[in-house]
């Protein structure tokens, strides 16, 4: 693994567990020479996650929307900060880049993160892990409401092992350095 995508939110949300996850993710890229390409956010999840794997000696790169630019505050201090046209040339930028994607909290950006590259997996359009980071349960009922689309016959149930739910980020770099 060179580079991990890492999606989450441009919040801090109110759980401080959800910080300390997106830290030592940052800070154990780093130590293990890995990269991280992410949203380019200097605030919440997405801060904390880059300033880590900044303070650690890790490469960070941001990739960010130009209409995003004020509006979440991009980071100056990174390894590298793309500006792009839009949302779709992030997201294919930031798949392009990557090796993998782990998914920390995050709101309705991070989800459609997380499900645009799921379903680019499902049509053979992508093929690397994408892991869910179930921080306190974050996704436990999102995990749960995918299981019900496919128990009614909207998802395939071979499509569930699209994407793995882990408790920690330890456990997500764990079962990537398995892959």
């Amino acid at each position: 693994m060179k580079r991990i995508c890492v999606f989450c939110g441009s919040a801090a949300g109110t759980d401080p567990e959800v910080l300390t996850q997106a830290r030592n993710l940052g800070r154990i890229l780093a130590e293990r020479g890995i990269g991280l390409v992410y949203g380019g956010a200097s605030i919440g999840v997405m801060g904390a996650v880059a300033e880590a794997c900044l303070d650690a000696g890790g490469e960070v790169t941001g990739i960010i929307p130009k209409t995003l630019l004020k509006r979440e505050v991009a980071h100056t201090g990174l390894t590298k900060l793309v500006v792009v046209e839009s949302m779709h040339n992030r997201k294919a930028m930031m798949a392009a880049l990557s090796d993998a994607f782990i998914t920390l909290p995050g709101g309705f950006g991070t989800f459609e993160e997380v499900f645009e590259m799921i379903t680019w997996k499902q049509l053979g359009i992508e093929r690397k892990p994408i892991i869910l980071v179930n921080v306190n349960g974050f996704y436990e009922g999102l995990d749960a409401f995918i299981r019900h689309a496919a128990a009614s016959g909207f998802i395939r149930e071979s499509a569930l092992a699209l994407y793995e739910l882990v408790p920690d980020v330890e456990h997500a770099l764990e079962r990537l350095t398995r892959s």
